[in-house]
């Protein structure tokens, strides 16, 4: 049975991190699952999972500590299932406006005290044209409990809209709402 691991990556960003990851990966007979990957104020950032056979697990781990002499940070966990998500249903959530402190604290307070887990969140600051200001936007994947009502979902994110003043959509809504 193959091991599932689940790596993050750090470093200064440069040309051929990703080819070091790839060939080390496969060169274990692992194969790549799934990643995230992101250039971030010039610091190269990046998710990844993994599967590799048993038996070349121990020497991977090993293969992959060495690139810190490159500069490249790696930590590893192994993970412990693939289990099926519980019954959710799946949202995008867009949000825009003014940069200020404390967006995404107080959007993850709302969607926390529902059960409403962030599978996916980016987020960026532009400049904004008309204002000369700071433009927050985000958007996140979020998987929402079958038990959360999404009108009482709606209520609740039209209310932090007003108090942060800044524009929340979801998507993915049924139809008939």
């Amino acid at each position: 049975m193959p091991t599932s691991l689940v790596l993050t990556v750090l470093g200064e960003d440069r040309p051929g991190l990703v080819e070091a990851l790839a060939h080390i990966i496969a060169a274990h007979e692992g194969n790549w699952v799934e990643s995230r990957m992101a250039q971030l104020a010039g610091q190269f950032a990046g998710i990844l999972r993994t599967s590799v056979p048993d038996g070349n697990a121990a020497a991977l781990l090993t293969a992959l500590q060495g690139l810190a002499t490159h500069g490249l940070q790696v930590v590893v966990t192994r993970s412990t299932t693939d289990a099926p998500t519980p019954e959710a249903r799946w949202l995008t959530l867009d949000l825009v406006g003014n940069d200020h402190l404390g967006i995404i604290r107080d959007l993850a307070h709302t969607l926390a005290q529902r059960g409403i887990n962030i599978d996916e969140l980016q987020t960026a600051c532009t400049s904004a044209p008309m204002t000369g200001g700071m433009l927050f936007k985000a958007t996140a994947r979020l998987r929402v409990p079958q038990e959360v009502a999404v009108t009482d979902l709606q209520t609740a994110l039209e209310q932090l809209a007003h108090d942060l003043m800044v524009d929340i959509t979801l998507e993915g809504l049924p139809v008939s709402l």
